[in-house]
C-alpha cells in the first residue's frame, strides 16, 4: 500500500512538473516528462510494483540471492584455482603425451616443394643514418 502510494505521489508530482513545463512553451521537454511521470502510475496498475516489493520485504528471497551468489563464488574461485594449477595448454599437451591419453599424432604436413625467399642481408645501420633521415624531415617542413 505505501508503495502504491508512494508511485502515484511522483506521478503526480511529475505531471505538475510537465505542466510547468509547458506553460513555458517547451513542450517537447513537457511530453518526455509526461511519459516518464505515467510510467510508476502504470507499473502500480499492471501489479509489478506489488510483485517487487513481496521479493523485497521476504527474507527468504534474499536468503536464496545469497545462496546464489555463494554458488557463483565457489564455482569462479574453482574455476581460477584449476586455471592456475594446471599451467598453459602446452603443458597439459606435453603431460597428455607423457601420460599416453593424448589422441593418436596427427602426421606431419608436407615439405613445402618451393624455396622460401631469402632476403638479401641488411647493410648494418648506424645510428648517424637513422638521426640524418629524421634531419631530412625536419628540414624539409623548415624546422
Amino acid at each position: 500500500m505505501l508503495a502504491e502510494t508512494i508511485c502515484s505521489a511522483v506521478s503526480a508530482a511529475g505531471l505538475g512538473i510537465a505542466a510547468l513545463t509547458a506553460y513555458r512553451k517547451r513542450y517537447l521537454a513537457a511530453t518526455r516528462i509526461a511519459a516518464y511521470s505515467l510510467v510508476p502510475v502504470a507499473l502500480v496498475m499492471t501489479g509489478l510494483v506489488e510483485w517487487v516489493t513481496g521479493i523485497v520485504f521476504k527474507p527468504g528471497v534474499w536468503i536464496g540471492f545469497g545462496l546464489l551468489a555463494l554458488a557463483w563464488v565457489l564455482l569462479a574461485t574453482t574455476r581460477a584455482v584449476e586455471r592456475r594449477g594446471t599451467g598453459t595448454r602446452k603443458e597439459r599437451k606435453e603431460r597428455k603425451a607423457a601420460t599416453g591419453t593424448a589422441p593418436a599424432a596427427v602426421a606431419p604436413a608436407p615439405a613445402p616443394t618451393t624455396r622460401p625467399r631469402q632476403t638479401p642481408a641488411s647493410p648494418a645501420v648506424t645510428p648517424a643514418d637513422d638521426f640524418s633521415d629524421i634531419e631530412a624531415i625536419l628540414k624539409k617542413h623548415g624546422i
